[in-house]
């Protein structure tokens, strides 16, 4: 006789879910899963391109046992992480994991998960993002879904701004309002991500209107967008001519969402010609200065003192970017590295510096230089500009230097299931190379589970000590701490 699943029901402020009991591998504690619960309305008809409205309440028990619908349609083939879609109208959900649920006395800390996907793609959905490890070790879990793309980004007449960034306003108030039916703490939320969703806790770290809702940040490998009002403006121009629709709300509400996504495709498609403006000027879809939410670009914005109150962890790995021109080495070997960084606009100057203070890069050859250089431009630079503007308020950054078997080098994603001590999950080393070191997992994720609990992940803060953090690498030397790591990026500065 099969044993019945073992549910567990807890309260929310809509209605009651009913989630799953698990056991975590390797030790003594049990999690529940709660999948799919809606946060908002499904932004759909009139919603489309609306700000995120509360979700109507249910009167029974409403199952939170499979994941809920994603925005990703489809796979775009654009990330290294098992980010799977899941069809459906109602993609304003979230995930909750948790090893008390239903206990309002237990007031344990959070961690809120923002995925990334250059704005475009990823899933919530991820079997990575399970919150089992953090669970195991005293932290209730969140994933939030939002909207992506043109949908949860593009600047469109008579549509509020920044439908994707009101998406994670909303996810994160839906905390605050129930995370205390789950065992959470609403007083103790910490919100993380990965690229895109690094860039997404970074933006939300400048924003005033979102100060109340979070207290520490931890963003690996942040891509922010800032994206300027006139480059907006100017993408969904071009998308009303694809398109053959007025630029405004009613005109694009008359276009299918496949026909959305096949525009936006089409006009963002890279390669290394049109590579330079898009490292230079960012993404062209995320985040926008918008006046309203978004009123300068994050650095300025912290660099004022919005944030200064809470402590941020933010770091990147050496090699983000290098696998996109790996398979062209043999080409780019011929190419005079002068030639191959013009569309970077260096001056011969800060080319030289650059190539100076990163020989080590130079002598693997010049597709290892052109990735570094996107890397460094694209995330590298970031950290430290980040770093700096935050001046005294408690920063603390990292390195991640461990190298892919698989493709040599330590590339995107490759620190989040080290983060999320996943080691197990599925296709990790599709991505690491087979056998990725245990003790590596151990060290990353212990330093954010320390931050999430004390704000302080155990190394010495850029703040106290500038240019100081740590870098992780394969053991024995799996977290060391370091001064001047991020120098080589200095000339891009």
């Amino acid at each position: 006789m099969t044993e019945s699943p073992a549910y567990v029901e807890v309260q929310t402020r809509a209605g009651r879910v009913r989630g799953l009991w698990r056991d975590v591998a390797g030790s003594s504690v049990r999690s529940a899963s709660f999948l799919g619960i809606p946060f908002a309305q499904a932004p759909v008809g009139e919603l489309r391109f609306a700000a995120p409205r509360a979700v109507e309440p249910w009167p029974d028990v409403r199952d939170a046992l499979e994941q809920g619908a994603t925005a990703q349609r489809g796979d775009p083939g654009i990330t290294l992480i098992p980010e799977p879609s899941v069809a459906g109208d109602s993609t304003l959900n979230v995930n909750v994991f948790t090893p008390a649920p239903g206990d309002t006395t237990a007031k344990l800390p959070v961690l809120v998960w923002i995925h990334g996907g250059g704005y475009v793609a990823g899933s919530p959905a991820s079997p990575w993002y399970d919150g089992r490890a953090f669970n195991r070790d005293g932290v209730v879990t969140v994933s939030i879904g939002y909207r992506l793309g043109f949908d949860g980004f593009g600047h469109i007449d008579g549509a509020p701004s920044n439908r994707g960034v009101r998406d994670w306003l909303a996810g994160l108030e839906w905390v605050q309002q129930n995370i205390t039916a789950f065992g959470g703490d609403p007083s103790r939320v910490t919100i993380a991500g990965q690229s895109a969703g690094g860039g997404a806790v970074l933006t939300l770290l400048g924003m005033p209107a979102a100060q109340h809702l979070f207290h520490g940040v931890y963003a690996l490998s942040g891509a922010l967008a800032d994206v300027a009002p006139e480059r907006a403006r100017a993408f969904s121009a071009k998308m009303a001519r694809e398109l053959g629709v007025p630029a405004t709300r009613d005109g694009f509400s008359s276009v299918s969402e496949e026909d959305v996504l096949a525009a936006q495709r089409k006009l963002s498609q890279l390669d290394l010609s049109s590579m330079g403006e898009t490292v230079d000027e960012g993404l062209g879809l995320g985040p926008a200065v918008d006046g309203d939410l978004i009123t300068r670009p994050t650095a300025q914005s912290l660099a004022q003192g919005v944030g200064a109150d809470k402590p941020l962890v933010l770091g990147a790995t050496d090699d983000e970017f290098s696998m996109a021109v790996q398979d062209q080495a043999s080409k780019l070997r011929w190419i005079p590295l002068a030639l191959l960084l013009r569309p970077f606009k260096l001056t011969s100057a800060v080319r030289r510096g650059y190539l100076a203070a990163n020989r080590p890069v130079v002598a693997r050859g010049h597709a290892a230089v052109l990735g570094r250089l996107i890397t460094d431009k694209m995330f590298r630079t970031g950290v430290v500009r980040t770093a700096r503007a935050r001046g005294a308020a408690p920063t603390w950054v990292y390195r991640i230097a461990f190298r892919s078997t698989k493709f040599d080098a330590a590339v995107h994603c490759i620190d989040v299931p080290f983060f999320f001590d996943c080691l197990d999950g599925p296709v990790v080393d599709a991505l690491t190379g087979p056998h990725p070191p245990q003790a590596l997992a151990d060290a990353i994720h212990a330093a954010a589970v320390a931050f999430v609990k004390t704000g302080d992940p155990g190394w010495t803060a850029w703040s106290a000590v500038p240019d100081s953090g740590v870098v992780f690498s394969a053991p024995p030397a799996t977290q060391t701490e370091e001064t001047g790591g991020f120098a080589s990026v200095e000339a891009l500065l």
